[in-house]
């Protein structure tokens, strides 16, 4: 159970669901109550199917181009606190204008629920606990958003738009000491290997 819960956290911070539900409030902004549960529903197939797609295919695709896991947790990290560094920084996300229909694929399910951040905690924590437990960590937190996006303007009214600000940056703030302590891990497995195979 400990470590489903070692996987659920970095994703929940990864996945930013109460950061985006206020990006989900103003993309559904004069949407009807059927469209906007037909995007949520679409938001949350779209991000499982191509978080869990690239949770089976990572490790192959790493094994392909010759990266080892040390030089993913050193280049993921270093992602995630750009990522996380950037949410901190600015006061709002940069959204483009998109069509109804596709709202829910692109760009809620993709790449704001299923992005680089969530793509590549996916693959770390698959290295260290399991395609099994990551995956029903990773399903978990995409329904979680999708609850968030079902509810946002209930949510909205209980936070505050000051509230929703708030959360969001303790979340981004958790990322960036997530994405080091990533980064410190993958410098200790390079030095690890270096010690193994020894001089020359």
């Amino acid at each position: 159970m400990m470590a489903f819960w070692l996987c659920f956290v970095p994703l929940f911070v990864a996945v930013d669901a109460i950061g985006l539900f206020p990006i989900f409030l103003g993309l559904t902004e004069g949407m009807g109550e059927k469209e906007i549960r037909r995007t949520v529903r679409q938001s949350v197939i779209t991000a499982a199917l191509v978080a869990l797609g690239f949770l089976g295919g990572g490790n192959a695709l790493m094994r392909l181009l010759g990266i080892t896991v040390a030089d993913f947790m050193v280049a993921g990290g270093v992602l995630l606190f750009a990522i996380s560094l950037s949410d901190l920084l600015t006061t709002k996300k940069r959204l483009r204008k998109t069509d109804g229909e596709s709202l829910g694929a692109v760009p809620l399910g993709v790449p704001l629920i299923a992005g680089p951040a969530v793509l590549t905690t996916t693959v770390l924590l698959s290295n260290e606990y399991g395609a099994l437990l990551t995956a029903l960590a990773l399903v978990s937190n995409i329904c979680l958003a999708g609850a968030v996006f079902w509810f946002a303007p209930e949510i909205n009214r209980l936070l505050g738009q000051a509230g929703a600000r708030t959360a969001s940056k303790i979340s981004s703030l958790l990322l960036a000491a997530i994405a080091v302590m990533i980064v410190r891990k993958g410098i200790l497995a390079f030095l690890a290997a270096g010690f193994e195979h020894g001089p020359g």
